[in-house]
């Protein structure tokens, strides 16, 4: 099956499945001699766990980070890097009833329909599972862009009815829902309980912020940074839209006002306004670089609803096992994978264009 890799020179493949024996991660291109924090990288990996709160799924793994090459001594040889996880409190049987009922809101339909069959445990290679190695890798990338001093945080600034008034990104914060505001997290866990309860679900925006990228990264037309970092984060299973800067509000506004001003600081050109979100022609500016990736409510759900099964019967399904309410608290830390991932590529690509 095409499509499990992403990226040029930083080139990430995942593989395995969600009831399989396990995932896992190659990562080709990685510069050798940069030490490789696993304590780093295992601490990323607990940010999307299942089981790490108690508004998810209750499925509970360890996701536990094995390396099993391109490390010696602590640090990176240059070679691929591969890294593996283990599945450990996979239930198959929860899905034995729908092996042969295409999921309202899942890719069982369209995936039936491509090649003649299904992984139906879960979903197989379509399941939110597979995002646990796109985090591993993120992490391995988010280590290389720390060297350049590039750091990447982001929130979520909306779940269901609640929207994060006042969020700050400038610093850490952790609490159940990943919200950088400590008013609306509460609501917004309150939502997602309700939700729960109702034996439903909801969806959520994320917000990223990224600091510290120099001008100059992201090339014209095909391979503009917004139009990468949108390839990567709408790849991520439920995200349906995304925007860069004040995205689609700046459809509303006046050249004038949505222009970001320049001048002169200490002899250095800047921007007045960030409304291009750090990003201008497809090539970074040296502004923060803000975009905000918006997920749909997770399709599993315990209520009833209609569909057919593979023998063109209408049927009524209401989907068991164990699944998150809201998956954008977990989703948090998958989008700020995704964009070190495009970072770091597009960091080696310019690496090259310097030399």
């Amino acid at each position: 099956m095409a499509g499990n890799s992403f990226g040029e020179l930083f080139r990430v493949t995942t593989f395995g499945e969600s009831h399989g024996a396990g995932l896992g991660v190659t990562i080709d291109g990685m510069p050798a001699g940069i030490a490789l924090d696993l304590d780093f990288i295992q601490s990323e990996m607990d940010r999307r766990r299942p089981g790490s709160t108690s508004l998810g799924t209750t499925r509970n793994e360890a996701d536990l980070v094995e390396v099993i090459s391109g490390v010696f001594e602590g640090v990176t040889t240059g070679c691929p890097i591969t890294m593996i996880l283990r599945n450990t409190s996979q239930k198959s049987k929860d899905y034995s009833e729908i092996m042969n009922v295409f999921r309202p809101g899942h890719a069982d339909y369209t995936y039936e329909r491509k090649f003649g069959l299904r992984d139906y445990r879960g979903g197989g290679r379509s399941s939110g599972r597979e995002t646990s190695t796109r985090v591993a890798a993120g992490a391995v990338a988010k280590l290389l862009l720390k060297q350049m001093g590039i750091t990447i945080r982001a929130g979520a600034v909306s779940i269901g009815g609640v929207r994060a008034e006042n969020p700050d990104f400038s610093h850490d914060f952790h609490n159940e829902v990943s919200c950088p505001d400590p008013e609306a997290a509460p609501l917004m866990a309150e939502e997602i309980r309700k939700a729960k309860m109702d034996l439903d679900s909801i969806g959520g925006i994320v917000e990223c912020h990224i600091t510290g990228v120099m001008p100059g990264l992201g090339d014209p037309c095909f391979d503009k940074l917004d139009a990468l970092l949108a390839h990567a984060i709408l790849s991520i299973g439920a995200c349906k839209g995304f925007e860069v800067g004040r995205g689609f509000e700046s459809s509303t506004l006046r050249g004038s006002v949505n222009n970001d001003p320049m001048m002169m600081k200490d002899g250095k050109e800047c921007f007045e306004t960030n409304n291009a979100g750090g990003i201008l022609g497809g090539i970074s500016n040296g502004n923060d670089i803000v975009f905000r990736a918006a997920f749909k409510p997770t399709p599993s759900i315990y209520k009833g609803q209609h569909t057919v099964d593979r023998e063109g019967n209408d049927v009524t399904i209401a989907i068991k096992g164990r699944h998150d309410p809201c998956i954008v608290p977990r989703a948090v830390v998958v989008v700020e994978s995704m964009a070190a991932i495009v970072l770091a590529d597009r960091l080696l690509i310019q690496r090259a264009y310097d030399r």
